[in-house]
């Protein structure tokens, strides 16, 4: 491993990174974005309170972001691409990297940690490389359309003590020619910590379409695309998203950049004491659980082995405060398996529907299994039709959820809801609905949305945003491109869907340090 901090111009063309927390013409380009602070100000937190805090006052820039893309047949990365080993590495552990290109080339690979940085979004930690890269041995197709990559490492990274939990992007780049790509991976500790944010990497891998059509949603006759057969390896790079956002400058990033990435980066703006998993640490780690306050579901977390829902469900009943800020959670059951080399973790299937099907969800399958009903976590639960768009209602504006928003029954939060939610709330007492409306997708059909929040046990707390979009009403990060779907789409950052989340935070004993 070699490292460096200046960027070689001879890869990916890239400028002369810039300060951009020492400069003035920084602040005033992110400054014209809405305010993201919660009560208590990010300004004045005092150095040495959080980790996060203290991360953040490091030199950022908005370097992280490709530049020039080449997404080529399926959506891939034809030029440029690779994979890692693994989805969560700590500390100490060690990961590999794989990269392919079309012809011979030398490649290196630019680190960046994901976060605020003064609004830059990202801080380069450390180059790679550079690496001899050639074109890799064509994937075949493995039983139930599975495709595994068996590429040659072109480096193995031992993660530093000091580099801090969070997302972890790798910056592809050619000395032979401008096009980019990302690897992604999650570094995470076993520190105590405020907060769990939990990345949505099942999910990541289940609608990733590389090389071109073998997603989980892809099959062959006579298979629906939602069926119990077709299977998804880890072990392959992230083509270009294929759903309701056309985001070409995420290649290789899976979802984060598209739904995630604007909750990270609101949180880090002020120091909210955060720690990093995937979803496979909540999978193979449930006493990891206990060492945090209030753990996030963030974006599109669809895909949820049982191992995962019982830990969850157990914790909670333990005291753990939860907020699924996301939309379509824990749909279906995905065991998760070992590689065909004997890595664990690293393929899977839709193996059932949580809660069963709906009468109007017949035609999946065929499945394996059936898991717990969903709502029994959430709150709620992924209901027919399953997408669309609408507005955030309040209906129940005197609920503390509400404090400071001026909100009233009736007010919406235009396009928050989309393109998947919950309704069908669970039978919990002391469960809440504080919002619901409807929406429509492309067909005109209309769903019944709500937002719940319920009591756990041991007065710990579950909120329910029902909503994919959520974190786009706290931020928009550099590059961040809105989805639109359903003839619908959310407005971006909104003082009120900030103010409800800081005070769920806060009834939950979180706050940024002051």
């Amino acid at each position: 491993m070699t490292s460096s901090h200046s960027p070689d111009s001879n890869y990916g063309n890239q400028i002369p990174r810039r300060d951009l927390l020492k400069s003035a013409a920084a602040a005033g380009l992110f400054g014209g974005l809405i305010s993201s602070r919660p009560d208590t100000a990010s300004a004045n937190i005092a150095p040495g309170t959080s980790k996060i805090w203290d991360e953040n006052q490091k030199p950022g820039t908005t370097d992280w972001q490709l530049t020039y893309v080449h997404t080529g047949r399926g959506r891939r990365s034809t030029p440029l691409e690779g994979y890692c080993s693994r989805q969560s590495v700590r500390p100490g552990e060690t990961i590999e990297i794989m990269l392919n290109a079309e012809a011979d080339t030398e490649a290196v690979i630019d680190v960046y940690r994901m976060g605020y940085y003064a609004g830059a979004g990202g801080r380069k930690i450390t180059r790679l490389g550079p690496f001899p890269v050639t074109p890799q041995t064509e994937t075949e197709i493995g039983a139930n359309r599975v495709r595994e990559c068996h590429w040659q490492k072109a480096t193995t990274l031992t993660i530093p003590d000091d580099w801090l939990s969070g997302v972890y992007l790798g910056k592809l780049m050619s000395n032979s020619h401008r096009y980019q790509s990302y690897i992604i991976f999650i570094v995470r500790d076993d520190r105590r910590a405020d907060l769990l944010f939990q990345c949505s990497d099942n999910t990541w891998c289940a609608y990733n379409k590389w090389p071109d059509e073998y997603s989980l949603y892809d099959s062959d006759p006579p298979h629906h695309s939602l069926n119990g057969t077709t299977r998804v390896s880890f072990d392959r790079p992230y083509a270009k998203y294929p759903q309701v956002v056309d985001q070409a400058l995420s290649v290789g990033s899976g979802e984060f950049l598209l739904w995630e990435f604007p909750l990270a980066y609101w949180l880090e703006q002020h120091g909210y004491d955060v720690s990093y998993i995937s979803n496979v640490d909540l999978h193979t780690d449930p006493e990891g659980l206990k060492r945090g306050k209030l753990f996030l579901s963030v974006g599109h977390d669809e895909y949820w082995s049982i191992e995962m829902y019982n830990s969850m469900k157990q914790a909670i009943e333990n005291g753990l405060n939860v907020a699924f800020l996301s939309g379509n959670s824990i749909c279906f059951v995905a065991p998760l398996v070992e590689s065909s080399d004997g890595r664990p973790n690293r393929i899977f299937h839709r193996a059932g529907r949580y809660g069963g099907l709906l009468e109007a969800e017949s035609f999946m399958g065929p499945f394996d299994m059936e898991g717990p009903n969903e709502n029994l976590i959430i709150g709620a639960r992924t209901i027919n039709p399953f997408n669309g768009s609408g507005d955030w209602i309040a209906s129940k504006a005197d609920h503390w959820l509400f404090e400071g928003t001026d909100m009233k029954n009736g007010d919406g939060i235009p396009g928050l809801v989309g393109w998947e939610f919950h309704g069908d709330p669970a039978k919990i007492p002391g469960l809440e609905i504080v919002a619901e409306g409807t929406t429509i997708n492309g067909g005109n059909n209309e769903a019944h949305w709500m937002s719940t929040i319920y009591p756990g046990p041991k007065g710990n707390l579950v909120f329910n945003a029902s909503t994919i979009y959520w974190s786009m009403g706290l931020s928009r990060p550099p590059g961040f491109v809105p989805p639109f779907a359903h003839y619908g789409r959310p407005h971006g950052p909104d003082k009120r869907v900030q103010t409800i989340t800081a005070n769920f935070l806060k009834k939950c004993g979180v706050i940024p340090p002051a």
